[in-house]
Order: structure tokens, then C-alpha cells, then sequence
């Protein structure tokens, strides 16, 4: 006979009643992580985590079966079948369709999440109350075939150089694979395709600093042995895990915000589901200051038309995306036959 099924548990969160269900099952088969861990794991890092959530629409990573099971994105909330006090906030697509989206206002909407599943959290850069005008612009350092976090972590500390000109401080942390994330807070006035644009102006000024180590190219054969600079991550529906979301790979691993001093040295498979809360209870939260201040977006549009003046335009959006005003060809460079040979 098969052992007992663990009972399921009502557990509060927040002033709410969460259900857990099957708290035994594995998720993290590798590691022995079960559903109950992630659960536990989430309320341990509630306060870092809601900082990076919070009043956000936010997609859903959900493995219901574990992470090697079937997975899938979550970007509609079900009209039924969900607790009453859970909220939700409408977002556009690039299509204009719409959708409701979970919107966490506290950590039992993270603890809800966690028992439908969800292992990965991917917040959009606004906030409910001004779904179309970003306050968090994402640069994302990508390491391609032949470089790793360690030159994701260089070119973090040449960005670092930039930010510090412009006067602004920026927030890094590991993407919880090879990749570094810099986030910085600005006031919600520009649209999503200004603020891309931005994200753009300043990737190309780190990429003149140091062409040999950065690039911009959005064509995989263009890149070379560089760390790519993923501007489309700030076009509309598109999302990074958030801080102190698990990532779904074999170690567990966590998107762990950092102090500007640790990035040299940091070890990404060294935060992760048991290491993280311990490091947040002992360390406090390196972000914890990402909301003192947002910054004026101004001196980086002034770089959009400073570049646009020399020839350099908008880059390519992601396939999903309607063709853009002013988007180059998206043709990638050796099938383009009108290309220059």
C-alpha cells in the first residue's frame, strides 16, 4: 500500500486564509524541494519579495507537476474559483487584447500563487494604478555562448560608471542563471515604447565604453562573445523574474538582489531556496531603498536623439510584437537580400 497523502493545510497570510494543498509533492525533483518548501520559501522572503511585486500585474510561471512536469504562463486570473479578496489589474497587449492579471496587494496573493503552482513570479515595470506608463526601467546583462556571469558582472560595473554620471543609483541583482539584472526606479511619465527607447540609448552607451565586452545586436549570429544587452525586455508584455523569485532549474536557484560591492565575487548558484531567506533575515534586503527616489527619465531620451542624429535608430521588437513606426526590417541580416554584401 502507498504511504498517507499529507492532509492539506489553512495557513494565514496576511489577515487571509491560503490553502496548501499536497505540500508534499516535489517540485525540485534534484533537490528534494517540495511544494510545502516553495510555499514556506515565499513567506520567508515576503518582505523583499512584495517590495518587487507589489501593485504589480504579475504573470504566473506555473508547474503543477513540478518542474519537470508541463508548465505554462498564467497572464488571465479565472473570473471564478478564486478567493474574493484576490485582486487583479488589467493589462493591454501588444494586440490590444486585455487581460486581469494577478495583482499582489500583500503576500497572500504570493502564497496563493505558490500553492496554484507557481514557481516563477514575472511582474510587469508598473503599477496598477498607471498600467501604461512604466516606473522601473530593466536593463537585462545576457551572457551569449562563450561568456558567463562573470562578464554579465563586468559589464554591470561598467554600467555602474554610467548610472553614477547620470546620478542615479541602480539596483542589481542575478537573474538566478548566468545573467545579471539592473533595475531603476522612474517616474511613471513616459509610455513603453519611450522608455524602451531609453533602455536602448543607454545599452549603446555601454556598448561604446566596452564594444568588446557588450553588445546591442539583436541578430544571435551578430553578437559574438559578448554579454547582450536584452533592450526588449522593456517592450510592453515582456517580464523578467522578479527579486527573490525561484527560477525553475535543477539547483532552485532564486533571482537574488545584490549590494554594487558583492557582484565581483557572487557565486549564482549560491542563493537559492534554503540559502536566500537566511541571507535576507541576517543581511536585510539590498534593495530596500529601490523606492526612496524616481528619476527623471529626460537625460536618456536627450541620448535617443543624440543617436537618432548620428543614424542610430530604433532597434528590432520581439516577433510577437506589430510592426513598430520607425522599426528596421526584421529580417535577420544573412537572408536580408536587400543587404549591403
Amino acid at each position: 500500500m502507498g504511504g498517507t497523502r499529507a492532509a492539506a493545510e489553512e495557513i494565514e497570510v496576511a489577515g487571509h486564509h491560503v490553502r496548501l494543498s499536497s505540500p508534499e509533492r516535489v517540485v525540485f525533483p534534484q533537490r528534494g524541494f517540495t511544494k510545502a518548501d516553495v510555499f514556506h520559501y515565499y513567506l520567508a522572503v515576503g518582505p523583499g519579495i512584495m517590495r518587487a511585486l507589489g501593485e504589480r500585474p504579475t504573470t504566473l510561471q506555473r508547474f503543477p507537476e513540478g518542474i519537470e512536469g508541463e508548465a505554462f504562463f498564467q497572464k488571465r486570473v479565472p473570473a471564478r474559483g478564486v478567493p474574493p479578496w484576490l485582486r487583479t489589474a488589467q493589462i493591454s497587449f501588444p494586440s490590444g487584447r486585455k487581460a486581469a492579471e494577478l495583482c499582489p496587494a500583500d503576500l497572500a496573493h504570493v502564497a496563493w500563487a505558490a500553492q496554484m503552482g507557481t514557481v516563477v513570479f514575472h511582474p510587469w515595470p508598473v503599477r496598477a494604478r498607471n498600467p501604461d506608463h512604466p516606473d522601473e526601467l530593466r536593463i537585462d546583462l545576457d551572457p551569449q555562448p562563450g561568456t558567463d556571469f562573470a562578464d554579465a558582472a563586468e559589464a554591470a560595473a561598467e554600467l555602474r560608471e554610467i548610472l553614477a554620471e547620470l546620478g542615479v543609483p541602480g539596483w542589481p541583482k542575478t537573474s538566478g542563471g548566468r545573467g545579471v539584472h539592473v533595475y531603476l526606479r522612474i517616474q511613471p511619465r513616459w509610455t513603453f515604447v519611450e522608455v524602451r527607447r531609453a533602455t536602448i540609448a543607454l545599452a549603446r552607451e555601454l556598448e561604446r565604453r566596452r564594444p568588446d565586452l557588450v553588445t546591442t545586436a539583436w541578430w544571435k549570429e551578430e553578437r559574438g562573445t559578448r554579454v547582450f544587452v536584452d533592450y526588449n525586455q522593456m517592450a510592453r508584455d515582456r517580464t523578467i523574474a522578479c527579486a527573490y523569485s525561484l527560477r525553475a532549474n535543477a539547483r532552485a536557484t532564486a533571482s537574488a538582489p545584490l549590494a554594487w560591492d558583492e557582484l565581483a565575487d557572487a557565486e549564482p548558484d549560491d542563493f537559492d531556496l534554503r540559502s536566500v531567506p537566511a541571507r535576507l533575515a541576517e543581511r536585510g534586503d539590498p534593495h530596500a531603498g529601490i523606492d526612496d527616489a524616481a528619476w527623471d527619465l529626460t537625460p536618456l531620451l536627450d541620448w535617443v536623439e543624440r543617436d537618432a542624429a548620428n543614424g542610430q535608430g530604433d532597434l528590432p521588437y520581439p516577433p510577437e510584437h506589430p510592426k513598430m513606426p520607425g522599426e528596421p526590417k526584421r529580417v535577420q541580416p544573412s537572408k536580408d537580400r536587400d543587404r549591403p554584401r
